[in-house]
C-alpha cells in the first residue's frame, strides 16, 4: 500500500488510521513498526500521530541519544510504547543493555523503530515495515514494505 501526505497534520492522521488496522492484525509478540527513511522524511512526525491516537499527552521527540523511550498507556489494547532511535547504534549488540528481548516478546507493547535496518537481525519475522519519502515541502509518500503481517 502506498499513501501521499500533503502535512504533517495527515501524516499524523494517517499513523492513527493505520494503527487501528494493525491493532486487529495478529502478531507473535509485540506489534513492531519499522520505520525506514531519510531524515526529515516523516517518521518522527507520523510517531508523534501514534502516540496521540493513543492518548500520550507527553511530547514525542526522537531518542537519538537516549536510544529508547517508553510511554505507559492508561487504557486500550496497547499497553506500552516504545520509541527506539537506531541511528547512533553500530549494531544489534549495541541493543544488550536496553532489554529489547523482553520488550519484543510482549503482546502488550507497540514498538516503533526509527532506523530499523540497523538491528534487522533481531526483528521478528512479522515487523510491519514502513517506508517514507520526502517528496517535497511537506508531502510525504509512505508505503508499505511486504511483511507476514496485512494492513
Amino acid at each position: 500500500m502506498e499513501f501521499i501526505t500533503k502535512n504533517f497534520e495527515e501524516t499524523q492522521q494517517l499513523a492513527g488510521r493505520l494503527l487501528e488496522r494493525l491493532l486487529n492484525s495478529p502478531h507473535c509478540g509485540a506489534l513492531v513498526l519499522a520505520l525506514t527513511g531519510d531524515l526529515g522524511a516523516g517518521k518522527t512526525t507520523f510517531i508523534q500521530g501514534l502516540g496521540r491516537a493513543l492518548g500520550v499527552e507527553d511530547k514525542i521527540l526522537s531518542p537519538t541519544f537516549v536510544i529508547m523511550k517508553h510511554f505507559k498507556l492508561a487504557t486500550g489494547k496497547i499497553g506500552d510504547l516504545y520509541h527506539l532511535d537506531c541511528y547512533r547504534l553500530s549494531g544489534e549488540k549495541d541493543l544488550a543493555e536496553l532489554g529489547l528481548t523482553a520488550v519484543l516478546e510482549n503482546k502488550n507493547n507497540l514498538v516503533v523503530i526509527e532506523w530499523p535496518e540497523r538491528i534487522k537481525k533481531v526483528l521478528p519475522p512479522d515487523a510491519v515495515w514502513l517506508e517514507f519519502e520526502h517528496l517535497g515541502e511537506d508531502t510525504r509518500k509512505i508505503k508499505t514494505q511486504k511483511s507476514k503481517c496485512k494492513i
